[in-house]
C-alpha cells in the first residue's frame, strides 16, 4: 500500500519499481523463488499505468503469480511438474479467471511465475522443475510450500506481495516460515471461476502472501465475492469486536523442546488479545486434535483423488512425474466411491463439530507450526512412502488443514522469534465470514511490534 501510494503521488514511477523488481529477481536467482519472467511484459504494464490515470489499491505494484492456481491470461501453469511442461493444458492461454480478473484491477503489474512443489504436494518447494527455494531467513532451510516461491519473493524484498493458495496450509505455513502475514478465507469468499468454483471439493482458495494486515485486508476487500445483503448477514461475522472470546491452545500433541517456543508464542498473542479486553479460556489438543488429525486424511484422500482424475485422461504422462506424485495418483485410482463420499462426509462432519465448539469461542489462537522450518529436502519427493510424507506434514504444522476441510477462515502472522532469529507465528482462526474479526485481533497483535523484517524492502528511489 505504501508504494502504490508512492507511485499515485509521483514520488516514484511505477516503470521504476518494476525495474527494481526485475533486478532483484536476477540478483536473488539462488534463492529459487521465481521460475519464470518476462520483463518486458512488466515495463509495458507499468509505462502504460504511468501513462493513465492511475491504477487501484495497489496500482503500479509489482507483483508475481504462483505456477499453480489461477487461471491468470498468459501466464500457463506447470505445477512444477515436467509432466504439465509443454503439455497442452499447460500451452493454452487461458482467459484471467474471475479472481485474476479482480487482483488485476488493482492495478498489480503481473511480470513472472513463483515457484511450487509437483503439484502442491509438500509444506516445503522442491520442484522438479528448477533449484529447491531457499528460506530468505536462514537459506539452509524451507521457505515452506506450497507457495513457497510466494514467500521466499516477499521475505526477501523482491515484491511486497504474491499470489499464493491454500488447500491444506499453502498460504499460511510458507508466510509462517518466512515471517509474513497469510490469510486463508473463508470458503466462498474469495471471486473463483469459472470452472473452480468447488476445487478439491471445496478445499482450495487463493489469496496472497504479503508483509502486513493492511496489504492481506486490502487485498482480500478487492477479490472477495459479491454477496447479496441477506448473505453478507449470513456470512458476517456478528461478534463485536471489544467482546471475543479467545480459545487458546494449549498444546499440539507434541512434547518436543522445539515446539515449546511455538506454544508460548500462541500464549503471548492470547495475553495481548487478553490485556485488549478479550476473555481466554484454554482449549486441549484433545479436543481439537481428532478433528485436525480427521482434516489431514480428508486433505490426503481428496488431493489423491484430484490427480487422479487429471492424469485418468491419458492425456498426461505419470511417469514424468516424482515419485511422491506417482504414488498419489495411484491411492486416487484405487479410492471406490464409497471411499471418496466418505471423504465428502468428512467435510461437512468436521464443519459441523467445528461449529460446535465455536459455540462457547470466536476465534482460536494457535501456533501455525509445531518446529521451525526444517532443512531443505526435508519432505523428499522422491520418497513412495506417501503415508509417511503426509505425517511429516501433519506433525509440522498440526493445524493447517482445520481450516480448509472445515471451510473456516484462518490467519497467521509471525508474533515473536527465537533464539535463531526465525519467527514465531500464531495462527487466528475463525468461522465462515470471520475476516473482518481476524483482521481486527491480527492488527491488534501486529501493533505488538514482536517482529521486525530482516530484509527490507530495496530501495527504488534515492
Amino acid at each position: 500500500m505504501a508504494l502504490a501510494s508512492a507511485i499515485r503521488n509521483r514520488k516514484m514511477s511505477a516503470l521504476e519499481a518494476m525495474e527494481a523488481s526485475i533486478v532483484a529477481v536476477r540478483d536473488y536467482s539462488h534463492l529459487g523463488a521465481v521460475v519464470r519472467m518476462d520483463a518486458d511484459r512488466g515495463r509495458t504494464q507499468a509505462m502504460r499505468l504511468d501513462r493513465g490515470p492511475g491504477g487501484g489499491a495497489f496500482g503500479g505494484v509489482p507483483f508475481l503469480v504462483k505456477d499453480l492456481g489461477g487461471p491468470f491470461e498468459g501466464w500457463p501453469v506447470s505445477a512444477g511438474s515436467r509432466a504439465l511442461q509443454g503439455a497442452p493444458e499447460a500451452s493454452v492461454e487461458a482467459a484471467d479467471g474471475n479472481f485474476a480478473h479482480r487482483l488485476r484491477a488493482t492495478g498489480l503489474c503481473i511480470f513472472g511465475m513463483t515457484s511450487v512443489p509437483e503439484f502442491g504436494l509438500s509444506l516445503a518447494t522442491d520442484p522438479t522443475l528448477g533449484a529447491p527455494c531457499m528460506n530468505p531467513l536462514a537459506p539452509h532451510l524451507t521457505a515452506g510450500g506450497s507457495s513457497g516461491g510466494a514467500a521466499a519473493a516477499v521475505a526477501q524484498g523482491i515484491v511486497p506481495i504474491a499470489h499464493a493458495t491454500d488447500a491444506g496450509g499453502s498460504i499460511r505455513v510458507p508466510a509462517a516460515c518466512c515471517g509474513l502475514v497469510g490469510l486463508k478465507p473463508s470458503r466462498g469468499a474469495v471471486a473463483s471461476g469459472p470452472g473452480v468454483e468447488n476445487h478439491l471439493c471445496g478445499l482450495a482458495t487463493e489469496l496472497v502472501v504479503c508483509r502486513s494486515i493492511r496489504d492481506a485486508e486490502a487485498a482480500f476487500e478487492s477479490v472477495r465475492t459479491n454477496l447479496g445483503r441477506h448473505e453478507r448477514a449470513a456470512l458476517g461475522s456478528q461478534v463485536a469486536p471489544d467482546q471475543v472470546r479467545i480459545g487458546l491452545l494449549t498444546d499440539t500433541g507434541d512434547e518436543t523442546p522445539t515446539c515449546y517456543n511455538y506454544l508460548v508464542a500462541a500464549q503471548d498473542a492470547a495475553r495481548a488479545l487478553e490485556h485488549n479486553g478479550h476473555s481466554v479460556a484454554d482449549v486441549s489438543w484433545a479436543q481439537l486434535g481428532p478433528l485436525a488429525r480427521a482434516s489431514g486424511d480428508v486433505f490426503a484422500s481428496i488431493v489423491c483423488v484430484n490427480l487422479a482424475e487429471l492424469f485418468s485422461s491419458g492425456a498426461l504422462d505419470a511417469s514424468k512425474t516424482e515419485p511422491i506424485t506417482q504414488v498419489a495418483i495411484e491411492a486416487g485410482l484405487a479410492m471406490s466411491g464409497t471411499d471418496l463420499l466418505a471423504s465428502q462426509n468428512s467435510i461437512v462432519h468436521t464443519a459441523h463439530r467445528l461449529c460446535h465448539m465455536f459455540e462457547t469461542m470466536d476465534c482460536i489462537v494457535a501456533p501455525m507450526l509445531a518446529k521451525p522450518p526444517p532443512p531443505i529436502g526435508s519432505f523428499p519427493m522422491d520418497s513412495r512412502d506417501i503415508n509417511a510424507h503426509f505425517s511429516a506434514m501433519a506433525a509440522f504444522s498440526p493445524t493447517a488443514c482445520l481450516a480448509n476441510v472445515s471451510g473456516f477462515s484462518a490467519l497467521t502472522l509471525p508474533f515473536g522469534e527465537d533464539a535463531d532469529g526465525l519467527p514465531l507465528p500464531v495462527q487466528l482462526i475463525a468461522p465462515v465470514g470471520g475476516e473482518g474479526l481476524l483482521f481486527a485481533l491480527a492488527k491488534r497483535l501486529e501493533s505488538e511490534g514482536r517482529w521486525h523484517h530482516r530484509f527490507a524492502v530495496r530501495a527504488l528511489a534515492a
